[in-house]
Order: structure tokens, then sequence, then C-alpha cells
């Protein structure tokens, strides 16, 4: 299982309304797994497994929540998945001029 937390840092609350991707990576590419739009809390929790270990993505459209003129119009985290049947949760902590991202638990 995967899941995911977007925080803004800028207003001291949670990132609600964030479209989020999961990616698998397969051959030269990535297919997606699922999709999510973060709650009011700032959590999509229905982002599932990934097909097998391997390599996971994550895509934000940090542009549909900080607006068109957003710096980083997009995030994407790659990272690896060793055991797909675990849980990894992987926030995103988010700025108008800067994000960053930790294993979370």
């Amino acid at each position: 299982m995967i899941t995911t937390h977007v925080l803004d840092l800028v207003h001291g609350r949670p990132a609600a309304g964030v479209a989020v991707v999961l990616e698998h990576a397969a051959g030269d590419g990535w297919v997606a797994v699922a999709d999510a739009v973060t709650d009011d809390d700032g959590r999509a929790r229905e982002l599932g497994a990934p097909p097998g270990p391997g390599r996971c993505r994550l895509r934000f459209d940090t542009a549909g929540y900080l607006g068109p003129d957003a710096f980083f119009p997009a995030v994407t985290l790659e990272f690896a998945v060793a055991d797909p049947a675990g849980h990894l949760h992987v926030p995103l902590l988010l700025s108008a001029y800067g994000y960053s991202t930790y294993r979370g638990s």
C-alpha cells in the first residue's frame, strides 16, 4: 500500500485538492497504477499497491493547487519498492519555491 500526505508549509495546513498519480516502471516507460486527489487533511489514502517490486513514482499536480504561475507546476518523486505488500508513506512538504519529502510511517 502506498499513501501520501501533502502539507502546505506556507500556510501551515494540509494541501487539499492536489491530484496525485502513482506510476510503476515498466520497460523503458511508466504505467499509471492509480490516481487520487488529496482530501481535506491533505491525504491520498486510496493509491493501492504497485504490481510488483521495482521503481515507482508519485506525480503531484502542484500547479492545480498553487495556481498557474507556480514555480514548480509538478513534482515527481521516484522511489524503490522492495515489498509491494508492505506499506510506504511518501509525504510531500510544499511551499511556493521549494519542496521536500521523506519516507514516512
